[in-house]
């Protein structure tokens, strides 16, 4: 019995010690409901996994998200107000404007949305 008890504070203390492996989860990428605005408003040109890879996403030559040097051409300012008042080059529209369809707030969570594609 009482080596069962010194095994098991040995044990105990032992776990304490080591780096604990559970993370917490990411509350934008782990959004359920930014998710499916994504998917609803963005994933058809973008992809769901933000490559762009998808016929229309090719179509428009979207860029790819999961690429760093594309993440870091744009500041968050910069692709809030492109997804508020679209893309048009000429009288040729690239993407819609969303600011009647998404708050501001939804706006800016899809802008961290869409940094997380970003590959190390």
């Amino acid at each position: 019995m009482r080596k069962l008890i010194i095994t098991a504070i040995f044990c105990g203390a032992f776990s304490l010690a080591l780096p604990s492996t559970v993370t917490a989860a990411d509350p934008i990428a782990d959004n359920p409901t930014l998710k499916a605005l994504w998917k609803e408003h963005c994933a058809q040109c973008h992809g769901e996994d933000g490559r762009g890879r998808t016929p229309m996403g090719r179509k428009l030559k979207v860029l790819d998200y999961t690429d760093p040097k594309v993440q870091a051409k744009f500041k968050d300012e910069e692709m809030i107000k492109i997804t508020k008042e679209g893309v048009q080059k000429g009288s040729r529209v690239l993407m819609k404007p969303y600011k009647d369809e998404l708050t501001d707030e939804e706006i800016k969570d899809l802008v961290a949305y869409i940094r997380k594609f970003k590959k190390e």
